[in-house]
């Protein structure tokens, strides 16, 4: 009798709570169900669940959202056909460094572009004058596009475009570069990105027309290439002192810091950008773009029309590297000679960046670097760089080793009237560079030969005194 009434009084409550009971299956049922259909649903439609965050830096563009959100792909006659969405950008088409102008109707426009862009397409660039005044109209003229780095460009090539007027463009204005991608990247789109180049007023043309008509300021200007690494602040004195000696009173250094340029170096250059011998640009920013070595392309190419009217001859070399002309000459009665040619190329002697004489044992260290290094590498048939000057209103762009793009001659054979000594791996070490002593005029290292030359060995002295002479004593503690 117990298990009866227990089973009537369980038939009385279901029968009681069968609305609930029926309320409670039926979302059982559903939210099962539900379960089951989402499994076989695409996977990008359960992006809408998902909380995205917001972000400064990051642009999220309908493109994007679209493609995410897309039908599956359609078919055509039985064919799946599949889409590409691109989205952002591989490189700019653009990076401004400088505009400069390069007579009455012509400029120099200096730069970065894509190096795909330049090798696979065909992007062109249209030149615009708009004048300051509305008594001139503006002109456009198709402008002509300059790579000087040889191919060496990684991301980024250098571009040097160059608008040239069929007529004057004077008393100010401004000059627009409209660059256009012809398809380059994407053969549906020809994109054209204008930018302002140049900006130049009444005073500024007045101011070129002054220094074009009117002799250079310098006899001779160094255009450095970028600086960078932990760079010894004395071998860096050393290039210094010796080459303001070599090229004299109107003479000029520009130097690119490209984050080579640390407390003990700067500590060096001071005295000379006091006397007025040193320009230092601050280069670092171009470290954003990938360029072929520090983008030492770029820079000399601005150096040289940024100071293409204002320089007799213009050199490109490097800081582990010294001009040398013989004891009867002089850099000026060397260049007097050469004055026919455009541009000359400098022959390299090679030196040992470790060997010195045993002479030196215990006293190296008070020796400057060119002073010590005395061992040359003569291992014959190998085709070693050669440096160069040029005379810089005949150029139009220019390179690290010369430049091939001249108006006038460029001589090769200088040989026996200027060379250059090459201490190349000196220039970024801090210890003791003399590793090896030697007791003979000819030695084989590592199957290389070498034989003493004595030549900057010789002038050492007189360098120093003409230091002590120009700037005093403020660098006699300086560290390797």
């Amino acid at each position: 009798m117990t298990k009866e009434k227990e089973r009537k009084m369980f038939v009385g409550i279901v029968w009681n709570c069968a609305a609930e009971l029926k309320f409670i299956l039926t979302a059982i049922l559903f939210l099962f169900s539900l379960m089951t259909i989402l499994q076989f649903m695409p996977i990008r439609f359960s992006t809408t669940c998902i909380s995205v965050p917001s972000f400064d830096s990051v642009s999220v563009s309908i493109s994007a959202i679209n493609a995410s959100t897309a039908l599956p792909p359609p078919l055509e006659n039985g064919v799946i056909k599949r889409a590409f969405n691109p989205f952002g950008s591989a490189a700019y088409n653009f990076i401004l460094m400088s505009a400069y102008r390069g007579g009455i109707n012509t400029f120099a426009v200096v730069g970065l572009a894509s190096k795909p862009l330049h090798v696979y397409g065909k992007p062109s660039y249209v030149c615009q004058w708009i004048p300051n005044t509305n008594m001139h109209k503006p002109i456009n003229v198709t402008g002509t596009k300059i790579l000087p780095d040889w191919g060496y460009g990684r991301v980024y090539t250098v571009l040097v475009v160059n608008c040239t007027f069929p007529i004057p463009v004077r008393d100010g204005g401004k000059l627009l570069i409209h660059a256009t991608t012809n398809g380059g990247g994407d053969s549906e789109f020809n994109s054209t990105d204008t930018f302002l180049a140049l900006t130049e007023s009444e005073r500024d043309f007045t101011n070129f027309i002054s220094t074009f008509n009117k002799p250079p300021k310098y006899d001779f200007l160094y255009c450095g290439s970028s600086l960078y690494g932990n760079l010894s602040p004395q071998r860096v004195r050393e290039w210094l002192a010796f080459h303001v000696r070599l090229f004299g009173v109107k003479s000029h250094f520009v130097i690119h810091d490209a984050g080579g340029v640390h407390e003990g170096v700067m500590a060096v250059l001071k005295p000379w950008i006091e006397k007025g011998y040193v320009t230092l640009e601050d280069i670092r920013d171009q470290e954003r773009f990938d360029g072929y070595y520090h983008n030492q392309f770029l820079i000399v190419n601005d150096c040289l029309h940024k100071y293409r009217f204002q320089a007799k001859w213009m050199f490109f070399f490097d800081v582990d590297e010294f001009i040398f002309v013989p004891k009867k000459s002089t850099i000026k009665s060397v260049v007097d000679s050469l004055s026919d040619y455009t541009q000359f190329t400098i022959e390299q002697m090679p030196m040992s960046n470790k060997l010195c004489l045993e002479e030196d044992r215990g006293k190296s260290y008070r020796k400057w670097g060119f002073e010590k290094l005395v061992y040359k590498d003569v291992k014959r048939g190998i085709r070693r760089d050669r440096k160069y000057a040029v005379q810089p209103r005949n150029v139009i762009a220019t390179g690290v080793h010369m430049s091939q793009n001249t108006v006038g001659k460029t001589t090769h054979k200088t040989e026996g009237r200027i060379k250059y000594f090459h201490y190349h791996g000196t220039i970024a070490e801090h210890r003791e560079p003399c590793r090896q002593l030697v007791n003979a005029t000819t030695i084989t290292v590592d199957q290389i030969p070498y034989e003493v030359d004595s030549t900057m060995r010789d002038i050492a002295g007189t360098v120093k005194r003409f230091e002590l002479k120009m700037i005093g004593s403020t660098l006699q503690k300086t560290r390797q």
